[in-house]
């Protein structure tokens, strides 16, 4: 009997654990529904961006991504995201796809214009930069180091220790 009320109190412990974490969870994900207004762009490439990344301005959030979708005319995707009431954006504004780190965690960064006319509600931000592809780089990088070190050893050096000519 004793064994098994242990086991009972120590299932409730593992139960309350996992509330708390998922309360904790939702608080820091902003899940809840937020005012602003909607506005769009259209991007090449998003990468890993999802909806609820988060919109930012100088690194601060000031929106949502609200929904993400394929133009089956351009093949372009479009980028519809909230941007809170009290933030106005100017129409000359740019947008890009960045990451916060090198293990993901994409955003979406908006760099304000100069214009005095700011985007109305469902406008859209037309200069826009694509999600640059960390993994993609890093392979060309390391395709190139291992490329070059092959064509260094292939023509290192003659017999006497001197460096060989270039092929010309």
């Amino acid at each position: 009997m004793q064994r098994r009320l242990s086991e009972i109190i120590a299932g409730l412990a593992v139960i309350v654990v996992a509330v708390g974490f998922l309360a904790f969870a939702f608080s820091r994900t902003h899940t809840h529904a937020s005012g602003g207004y909607l506005l769009h762009a259209q991007f090449g490439s998003i990468g890993p961006l999802a909806v609820g990344s988060p919109v930012k301005i100088a690194g601060v959030t000031v929106g949502q991504v609200a929904k993400t979708e394929l133009d089956p005319q351009t093949y372009a995707a479009i980028v519809e995201f909230r941007i809170d009431s009290d933030v106005k954006i100017p129409k000359d504004s740019s947008a890009a796809v960045e990451s916060a780190s090198l293990l993901g965690s994409d955003y979406l960064s908006i760099a304000p214009g100069g214009s005095n006319t700011m985007l109305k509600p469902g406008g859209a931000i037309v200069v826009t930069q694509s999600a640059i592809n960390i993994e993609s780089l890093l392979g060309k990088f390391v395709f190139s180091a291992a490329n070059f070190a092959s064509n260094a050893a292939k023509g290192g050096a003659d017999k006497s220790g001197a460096a060989a000519p270039p092929p010309p």
